[in-house]
């Protein structure tokens, strides 16, 4: 039952204790306060570092060469380990029941690509049909290389969106041809990249054909595997780590490479990456959260330091109470209710500033790094965590106004 006499008594003895009530207030707002900006951060490096993975998929295992740098088997270091066609085609065979999606790349830098008065340099990557699905390319308009278009050895290309931003402008590009080093190609789709304008800066055209007009033969720059992903993460993990150890034995024992030169071939496991980032962000979670809570701890013992004096200051009053008739529940309730006030007021306003604070500054923060990405926190949560503060502040108060109800009033009226 709402009591108009007992709120006015409570705010009365707020209004007589500004300073010790402020500052008990500004404990409690700024443990929810940190919590929610913790919280936030620790979901946008979330976001962060999920996004920079869905860029490329999350399952890829990419395989490039170098020069040897050990002498091995009577050959000198300093060789150029060319991937050839008939590698992929042995690794493809090899672990064709572990394999989801695969592709070998030839990439030209800096290739001259115009149509009509405009012209610029531009990336252009011989790829397989199923580099879409490993690169997550979004075809806008037309379609991506496809296996007739591998086979026939079809000039053809698929143009990045900045590219046909730069050379079609508003035209629609689509069975129209492009000049790549004055050969034309007859442009049949446009796509999007999760990468942004960096991976929009350049044209697909089957491998097949890129081995042939820039003279390639039978030469490839990179391999891209993925895995197929099980249930289980961890054994995703494992078979991905097998597999990528596979793949380098291989074309090291093909090569005659040292075992142990790190430099001739290079085998990257994004999976295996993926599993040592998100540990790190549970990590980083869980710092968060002892931060946080600790800090709210820290309010919560304010709160029931703020009543002990509260119910020492007041102990005659109380022993007057009592006298007069008050029963224990009814001083209990009257020290309980200004525990919980003062937690509940605070504990919302540090909550709605600092989601608002999450609002406002989070974009800037994305303005800096590409590893922070919309610093959100669930307001579930957050709301959540205001009411077991207050839970935690009315428990932290129970006690001394429990000590309070159970005084016998003699002993109260001769407190000095």
């Amino acid at each position: 039952m709402f009591d108009i006499e007992r709120w006015q008594e409570i705010f009365e003895t707020l209004r007589k204790n500004k300073l010790r009530t402020f500052l008990t207030g500004l404990s409690v707002a700024s443990g929810i306060f940190i919590l929610v900006i913790l919280l936030g951060f620790s979901k946008g490096i979330e976001n962060g570092v999920t996004s920079q993975f869905q860029q490329d998929a999350t399952n890829m295992i990419t395989v490039w060469t170098g020069r040897t740098t050990k002498e091995y088997k009577g050959l000198n270091p300093g060789r150029y380990v060319q991937l050839k066609n008939d590698n992929f085609d042995m690794i493809s065979q090899k672990y064709e029941d572990y394999i989801e999606y695969e592709t070998s790349l030839y990439s030209i830098w800096g290739g001259t690509i115009s149509y009509k008065g405009e012209s610029g340099n531009y990336r252009i990557r011989g790829v397989m049909p199923d580099h879409q699905f490993i690169e997550n390319a979004d075809i806008s308009v037309g379609r991506f290389v496809n296996q007739s278009d591998y086979n026939e050895n079809k000039k053809v290309a698929v143009i990045g969106n900045k590219l046909k931003t730069d050379l079609f402008k508003d035209e629609d590009p689509i069975d129209k041809n492009i000049s790549v080093f004055g050969m034309n190609f007859k442009v049949i789709g446009v796509f999007y990249d999760p990468g942004g304008e960096r991976e929009e800066n350049q044209a697909y055209i089957p491998i097949s054909t890129a081995q042939k007009v820039f003279n390639a033969g039978d030469n490839i720059r990179n391999m891209l595997f993925t895995v197929k992903m099980s249930d289980n993460f961890d054994d995703a993990v494992a078979l991905s780590q097998s597999i990528s150890k596979g793949i380098e034995d291989q074309i090291k024992q093909i090569h005659t490479v040292a075992p142990d030169d790190t430099s001739a071939v290079r085998v990257y496991n994004t999976l295996e990456n993926a599993k040592q980032i998100y540990s790190l962000i549970g990590i980083i979670n869980a710092v968060f959260w002892f931060i946080g809570v600790f800090t709210l701890v820290a309010g919560i013992v304010g709160v029931g330091n703020i009543m002990l004096i509260i119910v020492k200051e007041r102990t005659k009053e109380i022993g007057i109470r009592k006298a007069l008739g008050a029963l224990p529940m009814s001083i209990v309730g009257m020290i309980l209710q200004e525990a919980v006030f003062v937690t509940m007021f605070a504990g919302l306003f540090g909550l709605i500033f600092g989601l608002a604070s999450l609002e406002i500054f989070g974009p800037m923060v994305e303005t800096f790094t590409d590893f922070i990405k919309y610093p959100q926190v669930d307001f579930n949560t957050a709301l959540t965590s205001v009411f077991l503060l207050v839970f935690a502040g009315a428990i932290a108060g129970f006690i001394p106004a429990y000590r309070a109800a159970k005084i016998k009033p003699i002993i109260a009226l001769r407190d000095e």
